[in-house]
């Protein structure tokens, strides 16, 4: 199982993502969320993590000269909600989100269950679980995940990915670093069985 840490807005947030053993950071653009960022301040971000880390850009644009600005930073994938049409040649992961009543994408290398879309709305249970047990390509988990229920929808889940945002917030977009250390804790027991 993986675990992203989404909304990072600085570069010590990136590292502290990196120190507590998750698997990628996300950065918000072109978005009126608190957590967005510059595409230049995306690339510090990006900068500051370590080589292992999956580095993410997050974004509901439907411009696609903003899309080409996100894919200028070569992320690893690009999370998105618009139904931009990309390259077949692209060496970017594609990300789709999807929330109840959303079919599941035919052009995405994963899809993303979210319906909260960084506002801290609890996942639907029961819908995660339709589209996990439906769907041929990764399902990661996200909306209202915390370290303090994080534990329970792996077990019962199982999804191939987690996703947190403000559930490890002091603030939006400043991350907590003992509740960073402790969602990424409390998955890796769940996924592990300890």
């Amino acid at each position: 199982m993986r675990i992203k840490i989404c909304g990072i807005t600085c570069q010590e947030d990136a590292r502290l993502a990196d120190h507590a053993g998750a698997d990628a950071i996300g950065v918000v653009l072109f978005s009126d969320s608190p957590r967005s960022v510059s595409p230049e301040k995306a690339k510090e971000i990006f900068k500051a993590a370590g080589p292992y880390m999956g580095r993410v850009c997050v974004s509901h644009t439907d411009s696609s000269e903003d899309l080409a600005q996100i894919l200028d930073l070569h992320p690893t994938a690009i999370q998105i909600s618009y139904p931009h049409t990309l390259p077949e040649d692209r060496t970017v992961q594609v990300i789709r989100v999807i929330k109840p009543g959303d079919p599941i994408p035919q052009s995405a290398d994963a899809i993303i269950v979210d319906a909260s879309m960084g506002k801290g709305t609890l996942y639907d249970h029961t819908y995660a679980q339709q589209i996990i047990a439906m769907s041929k390509i990764p399902v990661i988990l996200a909306g209202g995940l915390n370290p303090e229920n994080v534990s329970e929808a792996v077990r019962t889940l199982r999804p191939y990915a987690v996703d947190v945002a403000s559930g490890v917030e002091s603030a939006p977009g400043i991350k907590d670093q003992k509740k960073v250390l402790s969602f990424v804790k409390n998955a890796r027991e769940a996924e592990y069985g300890a």
